[in-house]
């Protein structure tokens, strides 16, 4: 037997509806704030993400999947979602006239990133992400912020936090990356294995780190606001004014950092402290990223974009015990009694499904009872069923199941009217009652 890989999970048909229901409610979020949706390759160039995500992130020394292909050339599956869309924005001139500005895009799909699997967290795992790129407007980066708030308050996501800070420009961000650098330094046979390697890589980091060696130093460690300048902090107030007019919780938290080079000024998280999963969850991040387009040779296009991953986000929802909407229902179930119907069923379940309903029926000739459990177990609203009486006399039994009601209907109504009007009506009970009393 062959197994899958591990850091890798199978979907099943029995799980696929939590992610089709987190899915979808993505998209009428994100599209009802006039994002469209983009898809990007799942392999490029590993010079992308050296460029943009850093040499010195974790992501690029330990964790992304690159190898040679047959053409000696050097790929990498993508680790993050960011770099490929504004690769895409570069390469297809999405900066042009004929495309709306600022460009407004969403994607979802598989990422891969060589770590220690665990609960939530694999290697190939799915986020779900934004990107805004052409404007550095404060007002994006708080109506991003909101978009992201309210697709997790539609979800019923419950104690969320929303945590903020700004990182500046890149010589702020430097002059507050050599400040680090030279508190942390004295210290540094104290710090964790990891710490010491970051120390003079990506030294913020650091900052980042749950260690309880590095968390005792971290405390004390200058903050990234006495280094901003007024530009910065006039854009940090605006965003903070905003989100307050938007009624949006958050805290300010000047030691949150994102693990990518390219982040500058707003960054962001969104945090689930539950109690009943004993610890904080990350499960949104992201914020700006001006000057990432002009690094990967496209012209001066600032950008704000967020990533969730989904397994993460999925497992949370278990965990707070939200109930997703059952999907796997059926419109009609068309029972046949003896082997002289099946013919009629197969027209009738035919019939159904052209008329646009689901429906279904049994193929192992399982008894009438057993058939009865699977119209149950996929809370079947109409119930059509043939044997050879109904044959003889060209009929078919019709039972609403929600209501009991039962009616004996001629075949070729039932081929030509009855369905068409369920399925005008799926919904509108008093349609069908009024069917099964003969109006």
């Amino acid at each position: 037997m062959i197994n899958k890989m591990k850091g890798t999970e199978d979907t099943l048909p029995i799980e696929i509806n939590k992610w089709h229901y987190v899915e979808e409610i993505a998209r009428d979020i994100f599209e009802s704030y006039h994002f469209s949706e983009i898809r990007t390759p799942m392999f490029e160039a590993v010079e992308l993400f050296k460029r943009s995500v850093g040499d010195t992130s974790d992501i690029v020394t330990k964790e992304m999947y690159n190898f040679k292909d047959k053409g000696e050339r050097e790929i990498a599956l993508r680790p993050e979602g960011t770099a490929p869309v504004v690769r895409a924005y570069v390469e297809h001139k999405l900066f042009g006239p004929e495309f709306p500005q600022p460009l407004k895009v969403y994607y979802m799909g598989p990422m891969f990133r060589y770590e220690r699997p665990q609960a939530g967290r694999q290697r190939q795992f799915n986020q779900l992400g934004v990107e805004v790129l052409g404007t550095s407007n404060p007002a994006i980066d708080a109506e991003t912020i909101a978009l992201a708030w309210d697709f997790f308050q539609e979800l019923g996501l419950k104690n969320i936090k929303i945590y903020l800070n700004s990182l500046g420009k890149t010589a702020e961000r430097h002059a507050y990356r050599q400040a680090l650098i030279d508190y942390f330094e004295p210290h540094l046979e104290e710090l964790s294995e990891d710490s010491q390697r970051r120390l003079h890589a990506n030294p913020l980091r650091i900052l980042d780190s749950k260690d309880e060696q590095d968390q005792a130093f971290v405390k004390d460690a200058p903050i990234i606001t006495e280094f901003l300048s007024e530009q910065s902090l006039n854009h940090f107030n605006q965003v903070q004014e905003m989100l307050d007019i938007l009624e949006i919780p958050y805290q300010v938290d000047p030691y949150i950092v994102r693990g990518l080079d390219y982040y500058q000024d707003t960054i962001f998280e969104i945090i689930v402290e539950d109690d009943s999963i004993g610890a904080q969850s990350t499960i949104c991040g992201g914020g700006r990223y001006d000057g990432l387009v002009e690094q990967l040779g496209g012209p001066n296009a600032p950008g704000f974009g967020f990533a969730i991953g989904l397994e993460r986000l999925l497992l949370l929802l278990d965990e707070q015990e939200i109930e997703i909407p059952v999907e796997d229902n059926l419109d009609v179930y068309v029972m046949a009694i003896g082997q002289e119907a099946q013919g009629t069923a197969l027209r009738l379940v035919q019939a159904a499904r052209q008329t646009g309903l689901t429906a279904d029926r049994d193929y192992l000739d399982r008894s009438i009872k057993s058939q009865f459990k699977t119209i149950g177990k996929y809370q079947t609203k109409l119930l059509l069923t043939v044997g050879e009486d109904e044959l003889e006399r060209n009929v078919v039994q019709v039972k609403y199941l929600a209501s009991g009601q039962q009616k004996e209907v001629s075949m070729d109504e039932i081929m030509d009217d009855f369905i068409g009007v369920f399925r005008r009506h799926t919904m509108d009970t008093s349609v069908i009652d009024k069917f099964f009393e003969g109006e």
